[in-house]
């Protein structure tokens, strides 16, 4: 058997949804701030993550070369031919020198 509550009941009805709906969409409104913080710290972490795996690799190369320079005689003697220009008594040192840049033809 159905029992019809009139108007007031189905109003009753509306009105608890809409206090739901209501206070879904304030907790909504609460936190949406919140995700979107939350969202640029995962960002900045990811960069920094990134950043971290770059500089790791660039501290290995660099470890590798001081452990050259240090243990390698034959690194030292390049190093100094081609950024000092040192050269052994009787050599003759030729540099080639790549054409200036910015007088290239466009193409």
């Amino acid at each position: 058997m159905r029992v019809d509550s009139g108007i007031w009941g189905k109003l009753t009805r509306v009105v608890i949804l809409l206090l739901l709906l209501a206070a879904v969409l304030g907790v909504i409104i609460l936190y949406l701030p919140l995700i979107k913080h939350n969202e640029a710290l995962r960002k900045e972490i990811y960069a920094l993550n990134t950043q971290i795996k770059h500089e790791a690799e660039r501290s290995r190369q660099m470890d590798t070369a001081i452990r050259a320079l240090q243990t390698d005689q034959r690194t030292v003697e390049r190093l100094a031919r081609e950024r000092l220009g040192y050269a052994k008594p009787g050599e003759i040192m030729i540099r080639f020198e790549g054409p200036p840049l910015n007088n290239l033809p466009r193409r």
